[in-house]
């Protein structure tokens, strides 16, 4: 085990699109969704354990789970948990984490991983986290895994190729959700890949990166390097985050940088992103059916239901719907407008506040 490998859990997500049971007090990465009898933070942090020591784990969340991290990951010290004041996407993100490794551990490879996916495959996964490990160790390169995908999903970013290979290859391109005739296109040509959203470099290259392609982020944080790794970082980042640009690390670095590479992979991986991908990868019945909780179902079809244990749920006569119970909220929703439950979670803000978020 390498002990300048680092993995940075990113865990700041509000996972709105699995409301109502990601809610803003436990959201989507906290839960156990998947029913494994673990969350996806646990999951996701067992998943690294063998490539990575406890002590060289950081997970990058909102300042008010800071708790729910230490809860379910009780090995990591209060120092391996960075808070953020502020929701500022995954650029500033990966920049925190940066410039602690850099006050920390200069040497550092970091490997960047969102909280909350699903991987089925985890020995040909690790295996692919290996080979990208040892590839930007001995490469100035940003790695990126990329999934052979199964289907022209609209719901995943695309990473293309410069020429086809195997194993490692030179990213050529960037694409943001394409729309099905296009993604059609991407996977039919054999040269795309489904973006994982999982990152491998040397701290030193992204670093570099950062300050060429988001210099005034860069700025910012280096402004005041000596704080971080030390007792004035807390209220340092405080100070820096409302300063940040909300960008992504795709949109602020990957798709501006000529040295990022693609380990191309396939070892059963969902970002779990929606209801729907989660119904995508539960057991069904042979209506097509994925329930969990006590139901009676007559006439339903293609639909997931979620009822509490200390509830009986009787349904009638749904085809491809989402049902989901909650002590507060009951949501019955056709799973082909699943995209709009954000717009929902967006409205009852607007009206009702943050009771039922």
């Amino acid at each position: 085990m390498n002990r300048s490998v680092y993995c940075v859990i990113m865990a700041g997500g509000v996972g709105s699109r699995f409301w109502p049971e990601s809610r803003g007090e436990r959201p989507k990465q906290f839960l156990d969704i998947l029913g494994t009898g673990k969350t996806f933070l646990r999951q996701t942090y067992e998943r690294f354990l063998p490539l990575v020591p406890p002590e060289n784990f950081l997970v990058v969340t909102g300042e008010a789970w800071r708790g729910l991290v230490a809860e379910q990951l009780p090995e990591l010290s209060p120092s391996q948990i960075l808070g953020e004041p502020l929701g500022r996407n995954t650029a500033p993100c990966i920049a925190y984490a940066a410039f602690r490794l850099k006050a920390t551990d200069p040497g550092a490879v970091m490997i960047v991983t969102p909280a909350d996916h699903l991987i089925t495959g985890e020995e040909e996964f690790r295996g692919a986290i290996t080979e990208s490990i040892e590839f930007a160790a001995e490469n100035d390169a940003m790695m990126t895994i990329g999934i052979q995908p199964t289907r022209p999903d609209t719901g995943y970013g695309y990473i293309q190729i410069e020429e086809r290979c195997e194993g490692i290859c030179k990213v050529r391109t960037f694409t943001e959700k394409p729309n099905a005739e296009m993604a059609e296109v991407f996977v039919d040509s054999g040269e795309f890949f489904w973006n994982s959203g999982i990152f491998v470099w040397r701290n030193e290259v992204i670093l570099a990166a950062l300050r060429e392609h988001v210099g005034d982020m860069y700025e910012l944080f280096a402004s005041a390097a000596g704080d971080f790794g030390s007792p004035r970082e807390t209220a340092t980042v405080r100070r820096l985050y409302p300063e940040t640009r909300n960008v992504s690390i795709d949109f602020g670095v990957l798709e501006k940088a000529s040295n990022v590479h693609v380990r191309i992979s396939d070892f059963g991986w969902s970002d779990v992103g929606t209801w729907n991908s989660l119904y995508e990868n539960l057991p069904k019945d042979a209506h097509g059916n994925a329930s969990t909780g006590r139901v009676r179902l007559g006439g339903v079809s293609g639909s997931l239901v979620r009822i509490p244990a200390t509830k009986l749920a009787v349904l009638e006569g749904l085809e491809d719907y989402i049902v989901v119970d909650t002590p507060d909220v009951l949501l019955v929703w056709p799973r082909s407008r699943e995209q709009e439950i954000k717009q929902v979670v967006t409205a009852l803000r607007f009206d009702d506040g943050e009771e039922y978020l």
